[in-house]
């Protein structure tokens, strides 16, 4: 059960780091989630970049465990 829920949290995590790095590609006043971290852009593209990592290798390593 506790791989179950880190491939889910990693699934999570990615799909909100990508779609926010996305958003905030595109329109650079948009920052999403991570809308009240101070730095500006680069911080915020750093962070979300952050998550994609985490996710995919959370939901890896999960994924990986529950089979």
């Amino acid at each position: 059960m506790k791989r179950v829920t880190s491939l889910v949290v990693g699934m999570v995590l990615f799909v909100l780091g990508v779609q926010g790095g996305i958003r905030l590609l595109a329109d650079r006043d948009n920052a999403g989630i991570l809308d009240w971290m101070p730095g500006g852009f680069p911080v915020r593209l750093s962070s979300y970049a952050l998550m994609i990592l985490a996710g995919a290798l959370l939901a890896g390593w999960g994924s990986k465990k529950a089979a």
